[in-house]
């Protein structure tokens, strides 16, 4: 067994120290507000789900299936996986809720997702998402709506102008399937030369083949067929509708034709906030259209629409910086002021400062502490004091100080809380 002092966090993870963890709430606090305006509401799903959830969902031929999910069998027997996304457990929310009368519904979401994946720079074990869902609006106006308030969230933390919206379309359904078709016949003149991940995908995904990091499938994608050249009517005319939305309320946004969803129930509109702030891990924000999600988990046929944003990319991206709050020591000196101090400290938290009570050491270390701690003053309650029913206030910036009545020590000290 290890001892203590060698424990380290498990790979791929990392602890949220209060600066962090100050950093971290900031992008969810601003992403909540942000989005609110637009009429979601936060909701939560556990941590776990049963792994069908996300097997039926992700695809048992999806790198997160096959390579990712954290899986184990509970006491009961039961198979159990850690979420890698939020997107499947709101989609089982919303049928086991027994939700689908209360359409549109507009969700929020926050917290820890789980994948095993190679630990790097962007990319975590244990990782923070935000994410906002929309279900029940088929229009593309819903679409238009979820990236404006993509780009809100951005511009609430400062990076809107660091990112570039990629936008795509993949179409309805008989456009996916004629360009499926089309793709394959492609890259089956490759198959020699294709990566070993892109040869079982071309059976299985071959969409995801368009993904492939590999420098040799980039060279056979390059040439591959477009996409928006087998587009129904229907899908052109969706995708023209977000676009126009698009212009109308000045997104601006890049078309990538290579922008692609792997899973059979995404359509239509595929989108991806990008930097190139953060390293390879571009993408910040990444979405889109699964009008057929809930309909293959079981549920009622349901358009959704939504995305999923990194907390800890978006902190590193904004580089939120916030001063510690500075408190008001109180250094009591003697037994009375000692057994009274705590009283006073509860009642100017009460008021709302935030309080530092020293438990222990001679004043001069106490002192030493409230510099340690950079509070803003310092109270000094002795004996004399109390006898005066007072308390000496000491300003740590100018070391000025001066005496105040106890029971107007609120009054006093409105100009450091």
């Amino acid at each position: 067994m290890k001892r203590l002092s060698s424990l380290q966090p498990v790979r791929g993870t990392h602890d949220h120290l209060p600066e962090d963890a100050r950093r971290y709430r900031a992008v969810v606090e601003r992403a909540r507000d942000a989005v609110a305006l637009y009429g979601y509401r936060e909701m939560a799903t556990p941590i776990f789900e049963f792994s069908e959830v996300f097997r039926r969902t992700l695809g048992d031929t999806s790198d997160v299936v096959t390579k990712e999910m954290y899986s184990f069998e509970d006491r009961g027997g039961e198979q159990i996986t850690l979420r890698p996304e939020a997107t499947a457990a709101i989609a089982r929310a919303f049928i086991s809720g027994g939700l689908a009368q209360k359409l549109p519904l507009k969700f929020f979401t926050s917290g820890p997702m789980f994948r095993y994946e190679r630990p790097q720079k962007g990319r975590l074990r244990q990782f923070h998402q935000i994410d906002i869902e929309l279900l029940g609006v088929p229009e593309p106006e819903g679409d238009v709506e979820i990236i404006a308030a993509g780009a809100r969230v951005l511009g609430a933390l400062g990076v809107i102008e660091k990112t570039v919206l990629e936008l795509n379309t993949l179409g309805d359904s008989e456009s996916r399937t004629a360009y499926r078709t089309a793709l394959v016949n492609y890259l089956e003149g490759f198959k020699d030369r294709l990566s070993e991940d892109s040869l079982a995908r071309l059976t299985l995904n071959p969409l995801r083949i368009l993904d492939s990091k590999d420098q040799g499938d980039r060279e056979i994608i390059a040439d591959a067929p477009e996409y928006s050249d087998y587009l129904t009517p229907d899908a052109r005319d969706f995708f023209a509708r977000v676009r126009e939305g698009l212009d109308a309320i000045g997104i601006a946004y890049q078309l990538n034709p290579r922008l692609v969803r792997g899973l059979d129930y995404y359509c239509h509109t595929a989108f991806e906030f990008t930097t190139t702030a953060l390293g390879a891990q571009g993408t910040v924000i990444g979405g889109g259209r699964y009008d057929g999600l809930i309909e293959i988990m079981g549920g009622p046929p349901t358009p959704g629409t939504g995305w999923a944003g990194g907390v800890e990319r978006l902190a590193e991206l904004a580089q939120l910086v916030f001063d510690p709050p500075r408190p008001v020591a109180i250094v009591p000196i003697g037994d009375e002021a000692g057994r009274k101090a705590p009283g006073i400290a509860e009642r100017l938290r009460d008021a709302g400062f935030t309080v530092e009570l020293g438990f222990a050491g001679n004043l001069k270390k106490r002192m030493k502490q409230a510099n340690k701690i950079a509070a803003t003053a310092a109270l000094l309650i002795g004996e004399d004091e109390l006898a005066r029913n007072a308390a000496t206030l000491r300003d740590l910036d100018s070391g000025e100080q001066s005496e105040v009545a106890l029971d107007q020590l609120e009054a006093a000290l409105a100009p450091y809380r």
